[in-house]
């Protein structure tokens, strides 16, 4: 079953995500940078501060706490200590370009919570096979927002389309890491409906998703369980498609991403 990232620092409704069962929570401290590199896009731009950290920690019992900090600075050593006293079940290191950040990170890091490399820049990507081995390295997830934007991509999933997020997963199996990619929109929502995209995380074997607002906007109470049992019914009956069903579907995706990229204007 895909594990779905809820990104919030709202105790109660993580704790109602962990109701639900499958959802990894993910308190989002980053900020350096971010402003500035998604200036004048429709992301999210995380308010989340430290003490949100123990405020989750403090109500879940069964779901993972993931905590994302900011990319390496001269500062990261301190801000490690101050969110490993919370007891995180991962740590996730945003836009790093090298192995030797990673390596520095996870030194850092010292074995006091499993890894998580946010694979999201063009350097990231060009040296994958000299950063994978990294020890206490647990999971690579692939953040399409920033990763299309290096390469000049127009639409976000045009590196699922290209064979990009596949390469990746291919160099997550051999090294036994977790692996995941992306947001997801609600099943027959989004330029890519969600259910194409469940699609794609089904073949490539990923086991995360980070679940986009879409999820949990205010138009019912309920909204949030409904959307997730659908998508928990879309799984499975993907999951039961033949292989040669599923080659159909990724060639069938890959020509409306490339559609949607081709109607959109070029990237400066």
């Amino acid at each position: 079953m895909l594990e779905l990232i809820q990104i919030t620092n709202d105790a109660a409704f993580a704790r109602r995500c962990e109701a639900i069962g499958g959802f990894r929570i993910l308190v989002d401290l980053e900020r350096l940078g971010k402003a500035e590199r998604q200036a004048g896009r429709n992301t999210f731009i995380s308010e989340h501060q430290l003490g949100d950290v123990a405020r989750v920690r403090a109500v879940l019992r069964e779901a993972r706490l993931m905590v994302r900090v900011n990319p390496l600075h001269d500062g990261t050593a301190a801000e490690l200590d101050a969110v490993l006293a919370h007891r995180p079940d991962c740590v996730m290191l945003p836009m790093f370009s090298s192995a030797a950040e990673v390596a520095a990170f996870a030194g850092l890091l010292r074995g006091r919570a499993p890894l998580v490399a946010l694979l999201e820049t063009a350097g990231a990507l060009a040296t994958l096979d000299d950063w994978i081995a990294t020890p206490g390295l647990q999971e690579v997830y692939v953040g399409l927002n920033d990763l299309h934007i290096s390469p000049g991509c127009r639409f976000m999933f045009e590196p699922l389309a290209d064979g990009t997020v596949e390469r990746v997963a291919q160099a997550c199996r051999a090294r036994g890491l977790r692996f995941g990619f992306g947001g997801i929109a609600r099943l027959d929502e989004g330029l890519l409906p969600g259910r194409d995209v469940l699609a794609e995380h089904l073949r490539l074997g990923s086991g995360a998703v980070i679940l986009s607002r879409t999820f949990h906007r205010e138009d019912a109470d309920s909204v949030l369980e409904a959307e997730v049992a659908a998508l928990r019914s879309a799984e499975a009956q993907l999951a039961a498609r033949s292989t040669a069903q599923e080659q159909q579907d990724a060639r069938r995706i890959a020509a409306a991403i490339e559609r949607i990229a081709a109607a959109w204007p070029a990237r400066a």
